[in-house]
């Protein structure tokens, strides 16, 4: 019976030593250098049982004999080890080459993310993909650490406000400098680009990597390379979207009874008498906001590319269209944009590399004119005029008396005026005549931009190229004022027809030699340049004519013969040109890639 006793006791020892496990020690050290890794987490997979190694890269846990050990640090790969009852495990961890390794854009060449000494953020094809189309510094909203990205009035295909790192200088810009495919190109201008031409953004955000861009860059840098062709099989690619807009919020304003309560109480505390007797007659009133929102704004691209090449020659062709209606007022707000690229890179020989892009993009714009402005304009007159004025006036009795029947008040389709308010006034109009009177009023730019380069490759280390970029742009408005009246203070008594047109050109030469080179753990490049900058050649011209004899846009033209000279008016004027010419040079050292310098000089 004793032998029994022990020999059930010796069994449930044995159990629950097996349920507490075993303990496992060992060392994690580096794939790269062999060095012990301090701080790898060490976990028990599928529980929180876990620890961390120490200063020597050791580690010591009591885990089950069948677990399954998970070994993981940043910058490394994970790895997932089976115990099977081992007390000594040893784990190596290699770095995970696919974010050292990446390759970024820098001035005038690239550079190893893992060596790069400067603070750039990069923005990759597959990041832009998920993002609708629309303008490229929207795009980069919300994905640039140290980079402010705001819209300016929500209104389609405008600019963006763009900071990097905050407001740099009080009165001198504080827009960042853009670089596509090596030509600098002004902030308002960048919306010229497809979204999926883009092959990398890499914003510049501190001296030492913009530096190389000399004083130009003391806002920072953000350069643009588009994609180019790849040596293989044809490829065609299709990217179409369609959505609708409509706003998120509304303000929930009174209503005409309520509207017409605080007017009473005010007429009464004031020692008058009540200005709506019945409020019942009031009603709800107008909806201004419901007016002028327009809660299925249509939006839609298509892009289409082709892509291919072979071993000397390879190119990427794009084809590119989008409309997008604008939430607010949708007849005096819409964007369109037809764009069009070719890339193309040329193996002439075995030393000389020949390369081109060139982009091309037609664009115009209906805008609302005074947009998020206290001073009217559609939404701001939406959110202040009273709810009690109506939308239309379609009481005839009403409509025959001032000041209807003394002005030259907007009319709808039905010849009934718009409704003008007695009790809001000044820049506060009716939006809906207001948007009749900007009809046909319009904005519209072309722009040519593209370089070319020539590169010879002396030896596998030396690389000389020259490059020429210039950047071709035309742009203008025209708009028909016809004679209205919207109150007292908001009234033309002569309409106008006007036009302007303006041009401007930017060239740049680049002469850059690089020479790279690798002796052993020491690596090094070092980069000469010269350059020459011409911008802002060109300039513009206006004319108006007043008093034409038409009351509609649509009959506008500047083929009447308006006899009083003082109702033409016209006037041209050249832009100051601006040039510039640099020298600049660096040097890029790294030993083994962990310790590393950069110089930069540029005069």
């Amino acid at each position: 019976m004793k032998k029994a006793v022990l020999a059930l006791l010796i069994l449930m020892a044995s159990f629950a030593g097996f349920a507490q496990g075993l303990q496992v020690k060992g060392v994690v050290t580096s794939a790269d250098d062999g060095q012990p890794i301090p701080g790898v987490s060490v976990v028990v997979k599928g529980t929180t049982n876990g620890i961390i190694t120490d200063l020597n890269g050791n580690y010591a846990l009591t885990v089950p004999g069948n677990s399954t050990l998970v070994f993981s640090f940043v910058g490394m790969k994970s790895q997932e080890i089976e115990v099977n009852n081992r007390k000594q495990i040893n784990v190596v961890l290699s770095s995970t080459t696919e974010s050292i390794d990446e390759v970024v854009v820098v001035g005038y060449g690239t550079q190893k993310k893992s060596v790069v000494t400067g603070a750039i953020s990069s923005v990759k094809a597959k990041d832009l993909e998920k993002v609708a189309p629309g303008r490229v510094d929207e795009a980069l909203q919300g994905r640039v650490s140290g980079v402010t990205i705001a819209s300016n009035s929500g209104q389609p295909g405008d600019a963006a406000t763009i900071r990097v790192r905050g407001i740099t200088t009080f009165g001198g810009g504080n827009n960042p400098l853009w670089v596509v495919d090596g030509v600098v190109v002004d902030a308002g201008g960048i919306g010229y680009l497809n979204q999926s031409d883009i092959e990398s953004i890499e914003v510049l955000k501190d001296a030492a990597s913009a530096a190389i861009y000399g004083t130009r860059a003391a806002t920072g840098v953000i350069m643009i390379t588009t994609k180019k062709g790849q040596a293989g099989k044809l490829t065609v690619d299709y990217n179409g979207f369609y959505g609708t807009s409509g706003p998120a919020k509304v303000l929930n304003l009174l209503n005409a009874t309520q509207y017409g309560a605080l007017l009473n109480e005010r007429s009464v505390a004031g020692g008058g008498n009540l200005i709506f007797p019945d409020l019942s007659t009031l009603g709800t009133g107008t909806d201004w906001q419901k007016a002028i929102f327009n809660n299925s704004a249509q939006r839609y691209s298509h892009e289409l590319s082709v892509s291919g090449g072979n071993d000397k020659s390879t190119f990427y062709l794009s084809f590119g269209m989008q409309d997008q209606q604008g939430i607010v007022a949708t007849d005096i707000s819409n964007f369109k944009q037809q764009n069009f690229r070719i890339n193309s890179t040329h193996k002439i020989s075995k030393v000389f590399t020949f390369g081109q892009t060139l982009g091309y993009t037609h664009q115009k714009q209906l805008g609302i004119g005074n947009t998020n402005s206290e001073y009217g304009g559609p939404l701001s007159s939406a959110i202040n005029l009273d709810p009690i004025t109506p939308l239309v006036v379609t009481d005839p009795a009403v409509a025959k008396t001032a000041p209807y029947s003394v002005n030259p008040v907007i009319r709808d389709a039905n010849g009934n005026p718009y409704g003008i308010s007695s009790i809001v006034g000044q820049e506060m109009t009716n939006p809906m005549a207001y948007i009749q009177n900007r009809l046909g009023a319009y904005g519209w730019s072309d722009n040519f931009v593209g370089n070319a380069y020539l590169q010879a490759q002396i030896t596998k280390d030396l690389v000389i190229k020259t490059t020429l970029g210039a950047k071709l742009a035309y742009w203008g408005s025209q708009s028909f004022t016809p004679v209205y009246y919207l109150n007292a203070t908001n009234q033309v008594l002569k309409n106008s027809y006007y036009k302007q047109i303006e041009n401007s050109m930017n060239w740049n030469v680049e002469n850059t030699l690089t020479y790279s080179k690798k002796i052993e753990d020491h690596n090094f490049t070092i980069l000469l340049g010269q350059g020459a900058y011409v911008d802002n050649i060109g300039g513009g011209q206006s004319v108006t004519l007043y008093d034409l004899p038409i009351t509609s846009y649509k009959d506008a033209s500047f083929s009447f013969n308006i006899p009083d000279a003082t109702n033409r008016v016209g006037g041209a004027w050249d832009f100051t040109e601006h040039r510039l010419t640099s020298l600049f040079s660096r040097l890029n050292y790294d030993y083994k890639e962990k310790y590393l310098f950069t110089g930069i000089l540029r005069r």
